[in-house]
């Protein structure tokens, strides 16, 4: 590709809305430009790289039984209504009425529809296992989409979906989508590690996520250096301490706490620590029932010095979706803002943790403004409806599996790997015969990796001050070739043939021909950020030949123009092979 026809131009400065190092780089490089609050076009340089990644991907989803086919973006609701996600799902999800009145859906992703088409496809065992998959465009109408690609709303993805006759099928194939999406990452350079993951709206019994550590990650990551434990902090578990187990009840006292609202201004109000305080959290919970959504009020009680874990509680209380409640609502079920607990509260869902039912003589809100009760006690002062973890991770806290501190990494979830179980086949009639001829369900299993957040990632983690320096598996081409030659010179003559010989060998070839300065075309190669720089110009030829340096080096060398090409290709070869080196079998734990 010549430079003076390349369809898109560097930017200098990048645009103020972006915040995140690969935004303003894929950005001012050329390769993105952004047409609305996360929806981007990609320009050539773009689609190259995302083209070479997707290649990746079909490489390693071939290599584990992989069949490619392609589903549609647009699904009749109808799909989504009998698996019960269409009542759920709140306002992520893209619905339109189509002209014969008809309710449709924007692909968020694919179960539905890959469990309709087992249906219809899949008769007997005999066609067991199968994995299909798809590259596809989705729209999740995120309300607050960031970062680039890293958080946008239209976005492009890998969806393989296992489709087996039992569990011990669908733990092969998940183990199989662990090593591939391992390999995937590394063959695009991209350090990841796999950890314990909320299944969310896909449900099933088991889904792990791979994360790319990097401050600008929106996921907490728990992890023990010790046992290598490793989750995302919404469902990950931790060694409770309860102090004071076994202690008597003690009488309940009720105090005046004037102007005290916060639980640190309590714990020294009362000269007590924060843990031996109780936290009222109140939450509206939307429930599905029947064929829609109804609102609970919920009341959710931890220790003061925790953090209520919003994902761990919606599993606790079957919730699609958490909103806090309106201080209106609050008063409505008999609590007071500041100072509430479960105590004389009427028509709440109320919700304490698993630590707070073994902690005795707690400091909890007396629902009464101003007042509060020194040993509330669970089972004596106030029930439960339910009892759960409903508490976050901190830093610090014992490691669930060794007793070892952990501590806290953020990070982007790059992918992730969901046991499904037989909900969606159960739902849509995903049926086959087994060997004695009785009708069972499908055993299914989701998995997914999204190109552009990826290759954004890839950006992140591989950029200087001068711009991208990206691995050569993703990099939209393989060598940058800068010709410094005046018009009718030799240099000009042995620049064009060298563009040809490069591109005669197979090898990818950004030949920057436009008339600009040498200062210029350098500081465009640097931003492009492609791993093999080549210069010609009448000085490298007067030193010997050309000019070679790989971007990731400030080291230069001048090669022979004869030998300029095979030079080029024993660099390509090299390059790659540094990637490949990483590519190797990782640990798996279910």
């Amino acid at each position: 590709m010549r430079m003076s026809r390349l369809f898109s131009q560097t930017l200098r400065e990048a645009p103020a809305e972006a915040e995140v190092t690969s935004h303003r780089l894929l950005l001012r490089a050329g390769y993105i430009r952004q047409l609305a609050a996360g929806i981007f076009s990609y320009l050539p340089l773009a689609h190259r790289s995302m083209t070479k990644i997707e290649n990746i991907m079909r490489e390693e989803i071939n290599a584990i039984g992989g069949q490619e086919m392609t589903m549609p973006v647009v699904h009749p609701a109808d799909l989504w209504k009998d698996s019960g996600r269409w009542y759920k799902i709140g306002s992520e999800m893209g619905r339109f009425v189509e002209k014969a009145g008809r309710d449709m859906v924007l692909a968020m992703t694919h179960e539905e529809v890959i469990a309709d088409l087992a249906r219809r496809e899949v008769r007997s065992y005999r066609q067991l296992p199968a994995l299909p998959y798809h590259i596809q465009t989705k729209w999740r109408d995120d309300p607050r989409p960031r970062a680039g690609l890293i958080r946008a709303r239209e976005f492009t993805m890998l969806d393989t979906y296992s489709l087996d006759t039992d569990e011990e099928g669908l733990d092969r194939q998940y183990r199989a989508h662990h090593q591939a999406f391992a390999n995937i990452f590394n063959r695009c350079a991209l350090p990841t590690i796999s950890v314990g993951a909320d299944v969310g709206i896909m449900g099933g019994s088991l889904a792990h996520e791979f994360m790319y550590l990097t401050p600008i990650g929106e996921d907490t990551l728990v992890l023990c250096d010790s046992c290598g434990y490793s989750a995302n902090r919404q469902v990950a578990a931790f060694r409770k301490a309860v102090e004071g187990e076994g202690s008597p009840p003690l009488p309940l006292e009720k105090v005046h706490t004037p102007g005290i609202t916060t639980i640190e201004a309590l714990a020294n109000f009362l000269s007590v620590p924060q843990s031996h305080t109780a936290k009222a959290v109140f939450m509206v919970a939307s429930i599905p029932e029947g064929q829609g959504l109804v609102e609970r009020f919920v009341l959710a009680i931890v220790r003061g010095d925790m953090e209520m874990n919003e994902t761990k509680l919606a599993g606790a209380v079957g919730a699609s979706d958490l909103r806090p409640a309106r201080e209106e609502e609050i008063l409505a079920v008999g609590a007071r803002p500041g100072y509430g607990s479960p105590i004389g509260v009427r028509g709440a869902l109320v919700v304490i943790d698993d630590l707070v039912a073994r902690t005795p003589n707690l400091v909890g809100g007396a629902n009464e403004v101003e007042y509060h009760y020194l040993n509330t006690n669970y089972g004596r002062d106030y029930n439960a409806d339910i009892v759960a973890d409903i508490v976050s991770a901190s830093e610090g806290d014992p490691c669930p599996r060794c007793g070892a501190p952990v501590r806290l990494a953020d990070a982007v979830e790059v992918g992730n790997i969901f046991k499904l179980g037989t909900h969606f086949s159960e739902s849509l009639g995903a049926l086959y015969l087994d060997r004695d001829g009785k009708q069972r369900p499908v055993v299914m299993g989701s998995y997914g990796i999204g190109v552009g957040r990826l290759l954004a990632c890839v950006a992140e983690e591989h950029n200087d001050e001068r711009g991208l320096v990206l691995p050569i598996t993703v990099a939209p081409f393989q060598v940058h070739l800068v010709s410094l030659a005046g018009p009718s010179t030799q240099a000009a003559e042995s620049a064009e043939l060298l563009y040809g010989l490069l591109q005669a060998q197979g090898i990818e070839v950004l030949y920057d021909d436009r008339e600009e300065s040498p200062g210029v075309k350098f500081a465009d190669a640097d931003l492009i950020g492609v791993p093999l720089r080549i210069t010609i110009g009448e000085r490298s030829l007067g030193r010997g030949g050309v000019e070679f340096k790989r971007r990731s080096s400030t080291e230069m060398r001048i090669v022979p123009v004869e030998a300029a090409a095979g030079e080029a290709e024993a660099e390509v070869r090299a390059l790659t092979a540094e990637v490949m080196a990483r590519v190797q079998p990782v640990p798996y734990t279910g």
